[in-house]
């Protein structure tokens, strides 16, 4: 009887590991990305033409193949031999790093495995997005010139990463670009961070184009909660969040 119960014990305490082990499986589970499809979208100049920033968004989500495309054409390896990017960068150091926050968690942008490692899990797309304190722009801590606007005339600003009933559609992709200075070979902190914005903002127009020849909808956006972002990311002390996107399809008659 005893070793009966003893039995029984050890395959209930084999099971839960083992329902552990594979949730925990799960949940770091890498994304293998899709081969980019290469010949879709609108010519370059017809691109430019629709090119605007979104501010609302479908709810309909991002499949596979778009997130594929999307981060290929953001930055992504496009000559295999050498192994530079879509993006150029100086000194081709290939500082910026893209981080895709989606509703099961925030996945860093491996170009060489075109796959996407997980970060951090849980839905953060609402919360970096606002600045410290819920302010959804502005720089922190910073303190309206002149007398306070009535508020009742001024319709409220939505951050991207969703907001109260009634407020525009949150996008359901939020890209962070994060450039990392530690890989300029040389050159001041201030010519590095000169050099990152420049990256960040190619980067940045990749990521526009694509949305625009594809019927996708972004904007580029600064506003940001960047503690928080390098808290959730464990970002370096060399690593800066500079700009993020928004990603998803256009509402309606948005």
């Amino acid at each position: 009887m005893k070793k009966g119960l003893l039995k029984t014990f050890l395959l209930v305490c084999l099971l839960i590991g083992s329902a552990f082990a594979w949730t925990a499986a799960q949940e770091s589970k890498t994304i293998k990305l899709n081969e980019p499809n290469k010949k879709r979208g609108l010519p370059l100049m017809e691109a430019l033409s629709v090119r605007a920033s979104v501010r609302d968004w479908s709810d309909k989500e991002l499949s596979l193949q778009d997130l594929s495309d999307l981060l290929w054409a953001a930055n992504g390896i496009n000559r295999p031999e050498s192994g530079k990017r879509t993006a150029s960068s100086a000194m081709n150091a290939q500082d910026v790093d893209i981080y895709v926050f989606m509703k099961d968690g925030a996945f860093l942008y491996d170009a060489s495995q075109h796959a996407l490692i997980p970060v951090a899990d849980g839905d953060h797309r609402a919360e970096i997005t606002m600045r410290p304190g819920g302010s959804p722009g502005g720089p922190p801590g910073a303190k309206p010139e002149g007398p306070a606007p009535a508020k009742a005339k001024i319709p409220p600003r939505t951050p991207a990463g969703g907001g109260p009933a009634g407020q525009p559609t949150p996008a359901p992709i939020q890209l962070i670009l994060v450039s990392d200075l530690s890989r300029f070979s040389r050159g001041a902190q201030e010519l590095k961070m000169e050099w990152a914005a420049i990256d960040t903002g190619i980067v940045s127009q990749n990521i526009s184009l694509f949305c625009a020849a594809t019927g996708l909808a972004t904007r580029p956006r600064a506003s940001m909660n960047k503690d928080l972002i390098k808290s959730l990311l464990k970002l370096k002390e060399t690593q800066f969040p500079i700009l993020n996107h928004p990603v998803g399809y256009p509402k309606e008659n948005s």
